[in-house]
């Protein structure tokens, strides 16, 4: 499937010369299997670890456990997500507003660095989740449900989405993933263009082989707890 097909709004994004997404039915099918096993095994053999976040995430703030928000997916389908939640509820419009201007103009949130950072929503247990990437663990239903991918572009907000000229709707051509080429490489360190950049050259040269090569340098990431926060 290239990145040609019409679109979840009917729209048919194509890419430039060379970042094409090209049709890799034997790698769709490793890479979905190597996908639910590791999900599985990930979800039950350390399932003590994740109901004692979840008790302590409850135990600590008002709400639930999970947070829930509806995504863009593979051909800008939208899906809902499961997150550890990690913030309490509050104005958000902030963070919207610098979305809009990192997506339209390369914009950093401060001091160079391209996410929200400092933000009094987050909780003292969500910090910690947030700095080892664990918050993210709950995708791993979204993997088995075949929304996401272990290995992927990740899932922009709908707002954000919307905001997609073509080639940036084109990182989108494959699932997405819960951890990627950008978050071992640049995570938080380089502007949306660059982001999209890195994204159109995982699906140029996505193998079973650099998927495995990027989830063990994840592992790296999320100890040194480098972009994260």
């Amino acid at each position: 499937m290239g990145v040609e097909q019409t679109w979840h709004d009917g729209s048919t994004p194509s890419a430039g010369p060379g970042e094409r997404s090209v049709p890799r039915p034997g790698y769709e099918v490793l890479s979905r299997l190597l996908n639910v096993a590791v999900a599985v095994a990930v979800l039950i053999l350390l399932s003590p670890l994740w109901l004692a976040i979840a008790g302590l995430i409850r135990a600590t703030s008002p709400g639930p456990a999970l947070f829930r928000r509806t995504v863009a997916g593979r051909f800008g389908r939208p899906f809902t997500y499961y997150k550890f939640r990690t913030m309490v509820d509050g104005d958000d419009s902030h963070h919207r507003a610098w979305l809009r201007e990192f997506v339209v103009n390369d914009a950093a949130y401060q001091h160079g660095t391209f996410k929200v950072v400092g933000d009094r929503r987050i909780t003292g247990v969500g910090k910690v989740l947030r700095r080892l990437s664990l918050d993210e663990v709950p995708q791993m239903l979204n993997v088995l449900r075949g929304e996401m991918s272990l290995v992927g572009p990740r899932p922009p907000i709908m707002a954000e989405f919307e905001l997609y000229d073509d080639r940036a709707r084109c990182r989108l051509a494959v699932r997405p993933g819960i951890t990627g080429l950008y978050q071992v490489t640049a995570r938080s360190q380089v502007p949306f263009s660059r982001m999209v950049d890195i994204d159109l050259e995982y699906i140029r040269r996505r193998s079973l082989a650099l998927d495995v090569s990027i989830m063990l340098r994840t592992a790296v990431v999320m100890l040194a707890g480098r972009g994260a926060g």
